[in-house]
């Protein structure tokens, strides 16, 4: 995949009415994005992302807006299809959005990983994308932080059937993470991450009943500093709160969605 650009299409839906008809963005139908006059078919769809394969065979990401893309010259709605039917009734759709089949055989686990930063990371992508990594032979692993990432990629040896994708948080110009990913970053690494403080922050505050995520002072601890504000008791209490929050990628900001899709993308074909 060439480039992600989910935040050149951030404005895709400012001034679009909400009433446009609704297609369901079935893998191969062909259509324009509006904002950016991209032509291409659609590779996959998880209700707020929509990736497009463009004639040369790059992939391109956009947030799915209120009619953002036409089909056949209209503007629409782009939508989760209907569930499959007939001879496509062997698949489920998983967590994530994406369809895998019902009773796929456990595959080997392939060398290439996807590292991230703790347990709860892991937790999560387990949560939302369990299927489909077992479905890919993809593991994760939780690597307790990131500070000495560039010797733990050294020691990794990646390559060309061995890649790496790792999972950061606070991924953002000018931070210690941001510094850390380029020393490690190349053809068979790549670093992805979000903008967040902690991955609890990418569970959308409406799916936990809150109105925000509270703004804690730097220098405190800050799973320990939301807990107290939002009274959940102590972070192994709030740990449990944010994770029975998540029931599907609808329930997780987009910058964490499109991170672990583009990780997803780069190890799945990996021999």
């Amino acid at each position: 995949m060439q480039r992600d650009i989910l935040d050149e299409a951030e404005s895709s839906g400012r001034g679009l009415a909400d009433a446009y008809p609704r297609v369901g963005a079935t893998v191969g139908l062909q259509v324009l994005h509006r904002p950016t006059g991209l032509r291409g078919k659609v590779n996959k769809f998880t209700g707020e992302i929509v990736e497009l394969r463009d004639p040369g065979g790059r992939e391109h990401r956009f947030r799915n807006r209120p009619g953002a893309f036409a089909v056949d010259g209209e503007t629409v709605t782009l939508v989760r299809p209907a569930a499959p039917t007939g001879a496509a009734a062997g698949l489920r759709r998983t967590a994530a959005g994406a369809l895998v089949a019902d009773h796929a055989p456990a595959k080997v686990a392939k060398a290439s990983r996807i590292w991230v930063e703790g347990s709860h990371d892991a937790r999560l992508l387990e949560r939302v994308w369990g299927d489909d990594l077992r479905e890919l032979g993809i593991v994760v692993e939780p690597m307790g932080g990131i500070d000495d990432l560039v010797e733990r990629v050294r020691e990794f040896e990646p390559g060309p059937q061995r890649r790496l994708a790792v999972l950061v948080d606070h991924l953002v110009p000018g931070s210690k993470e941001t510094r850390i990913a380029e020393q490690v970053e190349g053809p068979h690494v790549l670093v992805v991450g979000h903008r967040y403080v902690d991955v609890w922050e990418c569970v959308r505050p409406v799916s936990l009943g809150i109105a925000a995520w509270p703004q804690v002072p730097r220098g405190e601890d800050w799973k320990a500093g939301v807990c107290r504000r939002l009274g959940w008791g102590d972070p192994q209490d709030g740990w449990r709160r944010v994770l029975s929050a998540v029931d599907s990628f609808a329930d997780l900001e987009p910058d964490l969605v499109g991170s672990v899709e583009r990780a997803l993308d780069a190890l799945a074909d990996a021999d």
